[in-house]
């Protein structure tokens, strides 16, 4: 039973990281298109267990990815992935506090980041894992206020 909690909880952290989840019923339905068998009530729990958040545009985020968030959709200006490294580009004197929130988000595709004054290099474990760090910075961004 707790392992397929876990599982189930692992899987809802890369759903809610990889797209924009709005309700739990979302959530539910991309549970059930990977082979869980759940229902909205467990999912509930699932998201109580877990410290989701709602962001005011109406998204599922992480609590360990709340700074992140804040950091990127205020900070960053673009992303953009070479191979298995990502370099993001922020506003000038803000680099080392996205770095920071980056390593501080423990996301499981990121190896190390280096900071300089407006640009962030996150070395990932490899060219999808970079593209899926991508597409998480993407989405946080989209998430201005």
């Amino acid at each position: 039973m707790v392992k397929r909690r876990n599982n189930r909880q692992d899987a809802i952290r890369d759903i809610v990281r990889g797209k924009s989840i709005h309700t739990q019923r979302a959530l539910v339905d991309e549970l059930q298109a990977i082979g869980f068998n759940c229902t909205q009530a467990t999912v509930s729990r699932d998201i109580a267990d877990m410290g989701l958040r709602k962001l005011s545009e109406g998204i599922y985020v992480l609590a360990e990815d709340l700074h992140l968030q804040r950091m990127v959709s205020e900070f960053v200006s673009s992303v953009e992935r070479a191979d298995n490294l990502v370099v993001i580009k922020s506003q000038p004197g803000t680099a080392p506090g996205v770095a920071a929130a980056v390593d501080a988000a423990s996301l499981p595709e990121v190896k190390g980041s280096v900071a300089g004054n407006d640009t962030v290099m996150v070395v990932s474990g490899g060219s999808e894992a970079a593209q899926d760090l991508v597409n998480l910075v993407n989405k946080l961004r989209d998430t201005r206020r």
